[in-house]
């Protein structure tokens, strides 16, 4: 009908495809990865209060949430830090804010960055948390992560669209 437009959802600026890696296994995985964490973390930068933390689908998941939740899953698989309830860390508190969970986040992928370069086979097991057995290669962990993480994106998309209509990286 005229004068009725049905409204274009905002694509957002960075809007870019995958990243070129060369051929190197380990930095095609790691750029993946990276690929993936910062568009998990530019889909919650700057989604104000009360957005960021409102649940967006029946679970309550939201977008600092997610945040939240990677970088336990980032100091867990690349530190070996324990994690005491998994479920806990998809709820962000009353304190966290999208600026301190994302400089958690960030600070997480640097020192995940770091155990990474620092590995000179990907067959080697990755870091551990005491008493949880044999470790995973590094190999391994680096795929986890990219799907984990690829999937948590998808989840932000979603979520950051209900929020403001804005699609794309």
């Amino acid at each position: 009908m005229p004068g009725n437009r049905t409204q274009r959802p905002r694509t957002r600026p960075k809007d870019t495809g995958p990243p070129s890696t060369g051929t190197d296994e380990k930095a095609t995985l790691r750029g993946f990865l990276d690929y993936l964490r910062s568009a998990v973390a530019d889909k919650a930068a700057g989604v104000p209060e009360p957005q960021v933390r409102t649940g967006g689908v029946p679970s309550g998941t939201s977008l600092l949430g997610l945040l939240k939740h990677l970088t336990f899953v980032e100091r867990f698989y690349f530190l070996g830090e324990e994690i005491g309830h998994w479920r806990a860390t998809m709820r962000p508190s009353a304190e966290d804010t999208i600026d301190g969970v994302l400089a958690d986040y960030r600070e997480a992928v640097e020192r995940a960055n770091q155990v990474i370069d620092a590995c000179p086979d990907l067959a080697l097991p990755a870091p551990r948390p005491p008493r949880r057995g044999p470790a995973p290669s590094m190999r391994w962990v680096l795929v986890h992560m990219i799907e984990e993480t690829a999937r948590h994106a998808g989840h932000a998309d979603i979520l950051r669209e209900q929020i403001d209509g804005s699609t794309g990286r």
